[in-house]
Protein backbone atom coordinates (compact mmCIF):
# COMPACT_ATOMS: atom_id res chain seq x y z
CA UNK A 1 0.00 0.00 0.00
CA UNK A 2 1.70 3.20 -0.89
CA UNK A 3 1.91 5.81 2.03
CA UNK A 4 0.40 3.32 4.14
CA UNK A 5 2.56 5.25 6.92
CA UNK A 6 0.25 7.94 6.51
CA UNK A 7 -2.42 5.83 7.47
CA UNK A 8 -1.04 5.52 11.21
CA UNK A 9 -1.01 9.70 11.33
CA UNK A 10 -3.47 10.44 13.90
CA UNK A 11 -4.75 7.38 14.66
CA UNK A 12 -5.84 6.80 18.80
CA UNK A 13 -7.51 4.09 20.56
CA UNK A 14 -10.10 5.13 23.19
CA UNK A 15 -12.12 1.81 25.04
CA UNK A 16 -15.45 1.46 24.10
CA UNK A 17 -15.37 3.57 20.95
CA UNK A 18 -16.42 2.33 17.52
CA UNK A 19 -14.14 2.05 14.37
CA UNK A 20 -14.62 0.60 11.02
CA UNK A 21 -11.49 -1.10 9.94
CA UNK A 22 -10.57 -1.88 6.14
CA UNK A 23 -7.91 -5.04 6.06
CA UNK A 24 -7.11 -5.63 2.39
CA UNK A 25 -5.38 -9.09 0.72
CA UNK A 26 -1.70 -9.18 0.00
CA UNK A 27 -2.06 -8.14 -3.60
CA UNK A 28 -5.48 -7.57 -3.65
CA UNK A 29 -5.75 -11.44 -4.60
CA UNK A 30 -9.07 -12.90 -4.04
CA UNK A 31 -8.43 -14.87 -1.19
CA UNK A 32 -11.94 -14.16 0.77
CA UNK A 33 -14.16 -16.21 -1.57
CA UNK A 34 -13.30 -19.53 0.18
CA UNK A 35 -15.94 -20.36 3.02
CA UNK A 36 -13.63 -22.49 4.89
CA UNK A 37 -11.27 -19.56 5.16
CA UNK A 38 -13.63 -17.53 5.73
CA UNK A 39 -15.15 -19.59 8.46
CA UNK A 40 -11.24 -19.82 10.34
CA UNK A 41 -11.62 -15.72 9.95
CA UNK A 42 -14.54 -15.01 11.13
CA UNK A 43 -13.89 -17.44 14.73
CA UNK A 44 -10.86 -15.13 14.93
CA UNK A 45 -13.31 -12.09 15.18
CA UNK A 46 -15.17 -14.11 17.53
CA UNK A 47 -12.73 -15.11 19.90
CA UNK A 48 -11.17 -11.45 20.30
CA UNK A 49 -14.53 -11.23 21.80
CA UNK A 50 -14.76 -13.89 24.00
CA UNK A 51 -11.58 -12.47 25.43
CA UNK A 52 -12.91 -8.55 25.59
CA UNK A 53 -11.21 -7.17 23.01
CA UNK A 54 -13.89 -5.82 20.82
CA UNK A 55 -17.29 -6.45 20.22
CA UNK A 56 -18.44 -6.95 16.65
CA UNK A 57 -21.18 -4.65 14.99
CA UNK A 58 -21.15 -5.62 11.47
CA UNK A 59 -18.33 -7.52 9.13
CA UNK A 60 -18.35 -8.08 5.15
CA UNK A 61 -16.12 -10.30 3.45
CA UNK A 62 -15.25 -9.18 0.00
CA UNK A 63 -13.22 -11.17 -2.91
CA UNK A 64 -10.22 -8.69 -1.78
CA UNK A 65 -10.57 -7.12 1.33
CA UNK A 66 -12.72 -7.21 4.66
CA UNK A 67 -14.84 -4.68 6.11
CA UNK A 68 -14.84 -4.67 9.91
CA UNK A 69 -17.13 -2.69 12.55
CA UNK A 70 -16.81 -3.06 16.03
CA UNK A 71 -16.42 -1.61 19.43
CA UNK A 72 -12.91 -1.58 20.97
CA UNK A 73 -13.87 -3.14 24.36
CA UNK A 74 -9.93 -3.49 26.47
CA UNK A 75 -6.81 -1.80 27.69
CA UNK A 76 -5.46 -2.34 23.99
CA UNK A 77 -5.14 -0.27 21.44
CA UNK A 78 -6.82 -0.45 18.32
CA UNK A 79 -3.48 -1.48 16.64
CA UNK A 80 -3.03 -4.16 18.87
CA UNK A 81 -6.07 -6.02 18.37
CA UNK A 82 -5.88 -5.57 14.54
CA UNK A 83 -2.10 -7.36 15.05
CA UNK A 84 -3.61 -9.86 16.59
CA UNK A 85 -6.61 -10.74 14.55
CA UNK A 86 -4.00 -10.20 11.30
CA UNK A 87 -1.55 -12.70 13.48
CA UNK A 88 -3.51 -15.50 13.91
CA UNK A 89 -5.51 -15.47 10.77
CA UNK A 90 -2.34 -15.56 8.84
CA UNK A 91 -0.97 -18.34 10.58
CA UNK A 92 -4.35 -20.11 9.80
CA UNK A 93 -4.21 -19.06 6.26
CA UNK A 94 -0.64 -20.77 6.44
CA UNK A 95 -1.99 -23.73 8.07
CA UNK A 96 -4.80 -24.43 6.12
CA UNK A 97 -4.96 -22.91 2.86
CA UNK A 98 -1.06 -22.79 1.86
CA UNK A 99 -1.34 -18.95 2.06
CA UNK A 100 1.93 -17.14 2.43
CA UNK A 101 0.90 -13.76 3.06
CA UNK A 102 -2.81 -13.03 3.72
CA UNK A 103 -2.58 -8.96 4.15
CA UNK A 104 -1.01 -5.94 3.46
CA UNK A 105 0.59 -4.54 5.98
CA UNK A 106 -1.19 -1.92 6.88
CA UNK A 107 -5.03 -1.24 7.61
CA UNK A 108 -7.47 1.89 7.09
CA UNK A 109 -9.34 2.99 10.22
CA UNK A 110 -11.88 5.24 10.77
CA UNK A 111 -13.54 6.10 14.22
CA UNK A 112 -16.61 6.80 14.52
CA UNK A 113 -18.25 10.22 15.79
CA UNK A 114 -21.63 9.81 16.58
CA UNK A 115 -24.90 7.06 16.42
CA UNK A 116 -25.59 8.19 12.81
CA UNK A 117 -22.00 7.74 11.66
CA UNK A 118 -22.48 3.80 13.46
CA UNK A 119 -25.35 3.65 10.97
CA UNK A 120 -24.18 4.91 8.23
CA UNK A 121 -21.29 3.37 8.57
CA UNK A 122 -23.31 -0.10 8.89
CA UNK A 123 -25.13 0.58 6.21
CA UNK A 124 -22.37 1.29 3.82
CA UNK A 125 -20.56 -1.80 4.82
CA UNK A 126 -23.53 -4.26 4.26
CA UNK A 127 -24.26 -2.19 0.31
CA UNK A 128 -20.63 -3.12 -0.71
CA UNK A 129 -21.55 -6.44 -2.39
CA UNK A 130 -24.33 -4.38 -3.86
CA UNK A 131 -22.20 -1.83 -4.98
CA UNK A 132 -19.60 -3.58 -6.82
CA UNK A 133 -22.02 -5.51 -8.49
CA UNK A 134 -21.72 -9.07 -6.81
CA UNK A 135 -25.10 -9.35 -6.01
CA UNK A 136 -28.42 -7.59 -6.38
CA UNK A 137 -29.68 -8.51 -2.94
CA UNK A 138 -27.88 -8.25 -0.07
CA UNK A 139 -29.12 -11.70 1.35
CA UNK A 140 -28.10 -13.49 -1.30
CA UNK A 141 -24.59 -12.83 -0.30
CA UNK A 142 -23.18 -15.20 2.02
CA UNK A 143 -19.67 -13.64 3.94
CA UNK A 144 -21.29 -11.11 6.59
CA UNK A 145 -23.12 -10.79 9.52
CA UNK A 146 -24.59 -7.62 11.41
CA UNK A 147 -25.89 -7.13 14.80
CA UNK A 148 -28.59 -5.05 13.43
CA UNK A 149 -29.93 -7.34 11.21
CA UNK A 150 -31.60 -10.95 12.11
Amino acid sequence: MKKSHLLRKGRISIANHYYSITLVADSRRCLFNDLSLNRLLINEMRRLEEEGACKSIVFIFMPDHIHWLFQLKTHLTLSRVIRAFKGRCSKLAREHSQIDKLWQPDYYDHMIRDESDLVNCARYIVANPLRSGLVKNVGSYPYWDCIYIK
